[in-house]
């Protein structure tokens, strides 16, 4: 697709970025097949093939409008369409370029800005956030049932103690040491998930280092319109980590798909930036997402196959996960070695709604996803839905009486002390 941007933009990094992924787009329309948008929608606007034609006039110099903004709103950066485009498009990256010229062109309500800005505050703050969440299980009784879902973790009578971090790691002559990522709201919302982790690892030699001072991975800010704050958040992050890298831990594990897309994102991102692009290219270099580690320790871990469980499970692959990362196939393949039965997922590759903060600030369309992806997931009646994404989890839990977990804790489970 040809272009000449504005002249303002079209020498900056930004500018150059975007041009070259513009120019990759042959308009073939192979995207719209798997954008969730257009699905529900049916507006070519709602494609990223029409995104792409919404952005490119705006980086021509053409005035946005709050139409354009809607269209790109709507827009859940789930990245189905750069996992189907034949052309090779990046269309995430050209989307934090657009979104930007689009922000700085158009203003919000009041009602937007503060919403947006709330959530930029509130959930990026661990502590507070994990305060703000042990109020909402404290006082439950007076939530909606499907804010209760989303508070309170489904319970197994072989689940341990939630939040017991003991990893029963022993010290052996040569073990393996990687960086723990803690989140921000996974904490306050799923302490499980990294100390079942951490207890997984730790059967396989692997030590799991977590950094009390390491933040925000940047996404909540970044993904909102605050890319300046969003890339304060990474640079704070790097710095929290890199004495641990500089001491030789040979990855960083991320069990939250979301934050391990963006943090893999953090070369491309921080690339011109030279007090950090060497560091940020390292740390992208050193991300895996936990099922990525774990599938690498599988002989070890599964050397004995787990006794078949008559636990039915049905897996969500998160886009931040399938799309974002590209990792495929990891998750199935250790639950069925683990023996738990999978049933199948039509419509895998599509997203469910949740996609960050897009839940908040698009609720109806949220819903929408949300309804047509448990019904998926359903469909085979599983006694368990399970993702990779702390997001996902809890945006799935708010609309089914199911238990919706992450997979790492049934692997513990079936692993044993």
């Amino acid at each position: 697709m040809q272009t000449s941007l504005a002249q303002g933009i079209r020498d900056t990094p930004a500018g150059r970025e975007a041009a070259a992924v513009i120019g990759k787009c042959v308009h073939c329309g192979f995207c719209l097949a798997t954008c969730p948008t257009y699905r529900v929608l049916g507006d070519e606007l709602d494609s990223p093939r029409g995104r792409i034609y919404l952005m490119k006039q705006v980086l021509e110099g053409k005035p946005a409008t709050a139409t354009t903004q809607r269209h790109l709103d709507r827009c859940l950066t789930c990245r189905a369409c750069e996992t189907t485009c034949p052309s090779g498009v990046e269309y995430h990256a050209l989307l934090d370029t657009g979104r930007a010229a689009v922000e700085a062109q158009v203003g919000r309500p009041p009602r937007e800005r503060l919403l947006r800005a709330a959530l930029r505050a509130v959930t990026r703050r661990r502590r507070l956030f994990s305060l703000l969440a042990a109020l909402g299980r404290v006082f439950s009784v007076a939530l909606p049932a499907s804010l209760r879902r989303q508070l309170i973790p489904p319970s197994s009578s072989s689940q341990r103690k939630l939040g017991s971090m003991d990893s029963g790691f022993r010290r052996n002559d040569r073990v393996a040491r990687v960086l723990l990522l803690q989140g921000c709201v996974q904490p306050g919302l799923r302490p499980n998930i990294n100390a079942s982790a951490t207890r997984v690892l730790a059967r396989a030699g692997v030590e799991t280092i977590e950094v009390p001072a390491a933040g925000c991975c940047g996404a909540l800010r970044f993904h909102l319109g605050a890319h300046a704050d969003g890339l304060d958040d990474m640079r704070a992050l790097i710095d929290a980590w890199w004495p641990q890298v500089e001491a030789g831990v040979e990855a960083i594990v991320i069990t939250a798909s979301g934050c391990g897309a963006q943090v893999r994102d953090y070369g491309r991102l921080l690339r011109h930036d030279p007090a950090y692009a060497e560091r940020a290219a390292r740390v992208s270099a050193l991300a895996r997402d936990l099922a990525e580690v774990v599938e690498a320790h599988s002989g070890t871990l599964l050397a004995s196959a787990p006794a078949p469980s008559t636990t039915k499970v049905a897996f969500q692959s998160p886009c931040t996960l399938q799309h974002g990362q590209r990792v495929t196939g990891a998750v199935e393949l250790l639950l069925k070695a683990a023996g738990y039965e999978l049933v199948p997922v039509r419509d895998g590759h599509l997203c469910c709604g949740s996609a960050g903060t897009y839940s908040i600030t698009q609720p109806e369309l949220s819903r929408r996803l949300r309804a047509d992806k448990l019904a998926a997931l359903e469909a085979g009646r599983p006694d368990v839905i399970v993702s990779a994404n702390i997001g996902c989890i809890t945006h799935l839990a708010a609309g089914t009486e199911r238990p919706v977990r992450h997979w790492i804790e049934l692997l513990d489970e079936r692993l044993g002390p």
